[in-house]
């Protein structure tokens, strides 16, 4: 198991170093952003430039990226959006709403996917099972803004529970700024309940159909003591790494959720840092998103191992 971590985590470095070098070339080949002219900070700028070796080949360019992020963490300055402020600063401040978002999100959204993937399993060709399993591939196929859309269309526009968008401050637990969340929140939440009935009532299906599940009822165990003590701890062998993955998930946001509801997180920076050509900006996000990926992805794979210690990951026979 050990063996196997560290191969996943070089592996995972390698990745993300291969996704930071072509983001960064991809980026130096456009033209630089077009500074103010007579403001303060257009010489810190032009200053950090030359530091960083604009005119250098981008070879030597990507490796004094790296050096300053690795002995200084230092990711730039924002040349546009925030202009001369440091990228890094600018980042950790829009992303405590990201995270508030998120986190709401998931929490009712996972005990809400996993219960209705239970039901639908324990209810399976029936009209209930039908009806649930028809309405998650609705869902799942539909993108989260149209959801987006039909929650203000709705709750914001005709029946006026809740604000359009969200609450400005930093007062996230006040409860005008949790009316403010409910929209994004559920716009969010659509998809991955969808997601876990799925993943719950195929897993758990296919565990009730098993042998040990008829030994188990012979045995004497009821249907609801044997689904309990067994089908559901052999189904959540898959079910808690993808619980895992969504809770590590919750730093990237969404970008387009986040842009519809005006929530000041790392979301609208990015497309912001897109639209707005603030190349550090956008470095920074496409590795912080990347990363996130990767981590997600890698806490996935190792706690199948942990969670079942009959799973050897990486083993050879």
């Amino acid at each position: 198991m050990l063996k196997y971590t560290i191969q996943r985590i070089l592996y995972m470095f390698m990745v993300f170093m291969i996704i930071t070098f072509m983001c960064f070339i991809l980026i130096r080949m456009l033209p630089p952003a077009v500074l103010p002219p007579g403001d303060p900070h257009t010489e810190v700028v032009m200053m950090r430039r030359e530091a960083l070796g604009y005119n250098e080949p981008y070879l030597v360019q990507f490796w004094l990226f790296l050096k300053n992020i690795v002995t200084k963490w230092d990711w730039g300055l924002s040349e546009k959006l925030y202009y001369g402020q440091d990228v890094w600063t600018v980042f950790i401040r829009k992303l405590p709403p990201t995270i508030i978002v998120n986190l709401y999100s998931i929490i009712w959204s996972i005990p809400v996917g996993v219960g209705l993937g239970i039901f639908a399993a324990l209810k399976k060709n029936t009209w209930v099972d039908y009806f649930l399993s028809t309405a998650t591939m609705v869902v799942i196929s539909v993108p989260s803004f149209v959801y987006a859309f039909l929650i203000q269309y709705i709750f914001c526009f005709k029946l006026q529970w809740f604000p359009f968008l969200m609450k400005g401050g930093t007062d996230y637990f006040s409860l005008a700024m949790l009316r403010s969340l409910v929209p994004p929140v559920l716009s969010l939440s659509f998809g991955v309940i969808a997601g876990f009935t799925r993943t719950t009532r195929a897993e758990l299906t296919e565990v009730l159909t098993s042998e040990f599940m008829l030994l188990a009822r012979t045995k004497g165990l009821t249907k609801a003591q044997a689904t309990v003590r067994h089908a559901l701890r052999n189904c959540f062998v898959v079910i808690v790494p993808a619980i895992f993955g969504e809770f590590i998930g919750i730093l990237g946001g969404s970008l387009i959720i986040e842009g519809i509801f005006a929530i000041p997180g790392v979301g609208g920076l990015t497309l912001n840092a897109i639209t707005g050509l603030d190349y550090n900006i956008f470095m920074l996000s496409t590795c912080f998103y990347t990363a996130i990926g990767l981590a997600a992805s890698l806490v996935v794979d190792i706690s199948y191992g942990f969670i079942d210690p009959r799973i050897r990951m990486g083993s050879k026979k």
